[in-house]
């Protein structure tokens, strides 16, 4: 029986082959996945926010992409992950509501991309692969035995990142 760890908003989890770890309800919220394919450990992060600095209530640390991240990459490594070996793929950051004064470039779901790649880029674990963007909402689910992040969304075509 296949075991499946679930990420709930504003949560992170780790887990290793052969589970596979998911989150549902991507929508300006950005699922990060960080990975070790050597020893098939992976951390999916479900994130709403991108910077805790922003908000004065920011005890829990998952709700952000700042970190979040970085908690992660914590509990990967306590788990016995190389931090070198460490790859990410990044997917939501959906700009969901067309408001008239939130252009592509300042919706939450833009600014959540942006902070996922700047923090990847600052522990210097490379981005690669991505789906971002758009007006819809994605469930993920990724598998650490062959680094396959599944992508699923409403009314459009699945995808395998």
């Amino acid at each position: 029986m296949e075991t499946i760890v679930k990420v709930r908003m504003a949560d992170l989890a780790i887990c290793r082959a052969p589970e596979k770890i998911t989150t549902i309800g991507l929508g300006s919220c950005v699922g990060i996945v960080l990975y070790d394919s050597t020893t098939q450990i992976c951390g999916m992060l479900h994130a709403m926010l991108p910077d805790s600095r922003r908000i004065r209530n920011n005890t829990n640390r998952a709700k952000f992409v700042d970190t979040g991240l970085v908690d992660m990459l914590r509990m990967l490594e306590h788990a016995g992950v190389n931090r070198r070996m460490l790859m990410a793929k990044v997917a939501g950051g959906a700009k969901m509501f067309d408001f008239p004064i939130e252009s592509d470039d300042t919706s939450i779901g833009h600014q959540n991309a942006v902070m996922a790649k700047l923090v990847l880029q600052q522990l210097r674990i490379p981005l690669v692969a991505e789906d971002t963007g758009k007006d819809y909402g994605r469930t993920i689910v990724f598998d650490p035995s062959n680094n396959e992040l599944e992508i699923k969304a409403v009314g459009h075509p699945g995808l395998i990142i």
